[in-house]
């Protein structure tokens, strides 16, 4: 891992999480958010593999040091279940703030993106903090509190059409929801493509051909907003 464990300020608390940045100097900064697994090593190389296309990337550790084996969904499911939504929000929101003032991260304003659970948390993110004005969503979806109305930026999703979690019905939802609030959105469906479908990891739902076009799609939305 080229990054490093780092810690910043939550609501009068400390928060941990992992942070990758560029060989070059400070690029925009991008606040990434794990799928149900925790702090994985997966979820590290993808703020890696950010860093080196130019953005200063911080994974929050919303397991606070747990982390679930790809073998154990049901361990991970009842963790995201028991997940404090209130102090995980806190800590994505600090790690926003971390970043604006930090160094860590050039610019005014950043971006998010997040897996699974945290495809939902990121936009979540995004109408909780109006500094967040990109968002990259892989397939998840916001809680029903989510007021969709205060995201201040716009919104890339990408899904897989054999999807049961973020399913293409809740898709059509969500996108109908970014549509009555006036959100600047563009959704991409895979396929073929199944959930969690980006995790190289996971060989039985890795789906190469879609993971590579959603990262070019995704590096080119993250330049042009941020």
């Amino acid at each position: 891992m080229a990054g490093r464990m780092v810690e910043f300020p939550s609501n009068g608390s400390t928060a941990t999480g992992y942070l990758s940045v560029p060989g070059a100097g400070p690029g925009p900064g991008l606040v990434v958010i794990q799928e149900w697994w925790g702090l994985s090593d997966q979820i590290k190389r993808t703020a890696d593999r950010l860093a080196e296309a130019g953005f200063a990337a911080l994974v929050p550790d919303l397991y606070h040091g747990r982390v679930i084996g790809f073998h154990e969904p049901d361990e991970a499911g009842k963790a995201a279940m028991a997940l404090d939504e209130g102090r995980a929000a806190k800590e994505l929101r600090g790690a926003v703030d971390y970043l604006l003032s930090s160094g860590e991260a050039s610019g005014d304003y950043v971006g998010t993106v997040g897996f699974c659970m945290g495809g939902g948390l990121a936009i979540s993110l995004a109408a909780s903090h109006d500094k967040v004005r990109a968002v990259v969503c892989f397939y998840g979806v916001p809680g029903p509190d989510t007021d969709l109305s205060k995201i201040a930026g716009s919104v890339l999703g990408h899904f897989g059409d054999h999807d049961d979690y973020a399913s293409p019905e809740a898709v059509r939802k969500l996108a109908e929801g970014l549509t009555a609030a006036q959100v600047a959105h563009t959704f991409h469906t895979y396929p073929g493509a199944q959930h969690a479908f980006a995790n190289e990891d996971r060989p039985e739902v890795h789906d190469a051909e879609a993971t590579e076009l959603a990262w070019s799609r995704t590096l080119e939305f993250l330049r042009q907003t941020l």
